[in-house]
């Protein structure tokens, strides 16, 4: 069997608040709690299992999503206000990536409300 990844803990100060920020923008739903975390399940079986620390040290989290789906949730981050950036150091502000390593690869960043840096990408081609 090939190594998959099956799930990862995200640290959060509210996990049902930061659980449905990301379903909402990725079009997901927050699934019933298992034990005392909040799971958000990818199309691939992944979850993550957000879970209650009071310190938080930012992590990087990307996702790989179609060219529809990238559409939807930067009209969903336009929608809600939320700031996204062309760059993961967060300088580009309301800016999309283009790669030049993936011809037809777009990107985006953008941080959830305990800080961690979300990043949402297409496939492009060489992918």
């Amino acid at each position: 069997m090939p190594v998959e990844l099956n799930h990862t803990i995200v640290p959060s100060r509210d996990p049902q608040t930061s659980a449905k920020f990301l379903a909402d923008i990725l079009g997901l739903t927050v699934d019933p709690p298992v034990a005392h975390f909040t799971p958000v399940t990818l199309a691939n079986h992944v979850t993550l299992d957000y879970d209650h620390h009071d310190a938080i040290e930012p992590h990087h989290y990307a996702f790989m999503v179609s060219e529809e789906e990238f559409d939807a949730a930067v009209a969903r981050i336009q929608e809600g206000g939320i700031t996204y950036y062309g760059d993961p150091a967060c300088e580009e502000k309301g800016r999309i990536y283009h790669s030049k390593r993936y011809e037809g690869r777009r990107g985006t960043y953008f941080r959830d409300p305990d800080g961690h840096l979300m990043e949402l990408l297409t496939p492009g081609s060489g992918s």
